[in-house]
C-alpha cells in the first residue's frame, strides 16, 4: 500500500486562453498565468492544444515549454497532427483525451480497451522522444488493464461524473462512483501504472480525491481560473493547495 506522501498539484490555463481569445486579443496571456502558478506552489501546468484551437494556440505550447520551469503536460487527441506537435515540442508529458468538436469540455474517458492497437502504436514514438504517456480515462477495469497493456506511463482518472453527482447532492450516488474511483486507483497502481485524477474539481469536492492514496497528481483548471477572478489565481492555488495538503494528512 503507498503511503500518503505530497499529492502534486498540476494547474490547467486553458480558460484563460479562451478569455484572450474571446476578445481578439493578445492578453491576458496564458504564460504569465502558468507563471503565476508556478510561484504560487503548482507542481505542473496542462494545457490542452484541441484541434479547432479554441482555447490554447500553438504558439502558447512553444511559449510555456520555454517559460516555465514546471513540467509541462500537454493534453491533447491521439491525431497524426497532434503527435508531430508533441514530437517538435517534447513536453514533459502527453496526456491523450478523446476531443469531439461540438463538447464544451472532455465530455469522458478515452476508450483505450478498444482502440488498443492504434494507440500503442500512436504512443511508441513519444515514449521514445521521452515524454510520459497518460491515458484520461474513467475507472472500468477494462480501459485501466488495456492502458497498461500498450506501454502507458499513467493514467488520469476523470472525475467529472463524480463532481456533477457531488454538486447535485446526490449523495449516496456520489459515494458509489468514489468507491469506484478508488477501486480504479487501486487497479491502476497494482499494474505500475501512476494515478493521476482530475476534471471538475473544487474546492468543495476535493478532499475525498485528495486523499485516494495511490492518486499522486490532481490536475485542476476550470475552476481555479474561474475563481481567480474573485480572488486572485495565486489565492485560488494556494487555497487549493492547502486543502489537498489536508486531505492528504
Amino acid at each position: 500500500m503507498p503511503t500518503h506522501g505530497k499529492l502534486r498539484l498540476g494547474v490547467n490555463i486553458d480558460h484563460v486562453a479562451t478569455l484572450r481569445n474571446a476578445r481578439g486579443s493578445e492578453w491576458p496571456d496564458p504564460l504569465r498565468a502558468a507563471l503565476l502558478a508556478e510561484a504560487a506552489g503548482a507542481d505542473g501546468i496542462t494545457a490542452h492544444l484541441r484541434e479547432d484551437r479554441r482555447h490554447i494556440r500553438d504558439a502558447d505550447i512553444v511559449a510555456l515549454k520555454a517559460g516555465i520551469g514546471i513540467p509541462l503536460n500537454f493534453e491533447c487527441a491521439a491525431t497524426d497532427e497532434m503527435q508531430s506537435i508533441v514530437l517538435a515540442t517534447r513536453p514533459h508529458a502527453v496526456c491523450l483525451v478523446p476531443e469531439k468538436r461540438t463538447e464544451r469540455t472532455t465530455e469522458g474517458g478515452l476508450d483505450v480497451a478498444g482502440d488498443a492497437d492504434r494507440l500503442r502504436d500512436f504512443i511508441t514514438p513519444l515514449r521514445e522522444a521521452g515524454a510520459r504517456v497518460s491515458m484520461f480515462i474513467g475507472h472500468d477495469p477494462r480501459q485501466i488493464e488495456a492502458s497498461a497493456a500498450i506501454g502507458a506511463a499513467v493514467v488520469e482518472l476523470h472525475t467529472g461524473h463524480y463532481s456533477d453527482l457531488h454538486a447535485e447532492g446526490r449523495e449516496a450516488e456520489t459515494r458509489a462512483e468514489l468507491e469506484a474511483l478508488i477501486r480504479g486507483a487501486q487497479l491502476a497502481h497494482s499494474l505500475g501504472l501512476e494515478v493521476h485524477a482530475g476534471h471538475g474539481l473544487t474546492y468543495a469536492n476535493v478532499a475525498p480525491i485528495a486523499a485516494i492514496p495511490q492518486v499522486k497528481e490532481l490536475n485542476i483548471g476550470h475552476f481555479l481560473i474561474g475563481e481567480a477572478v474573485f480572488i486572485g489565481l495565486g489565492a485560488a492555488i494556494e487555497e487549493m493547495r492547502r486543502r489537498m495538503d489536508a486531505a492528504r494528512a
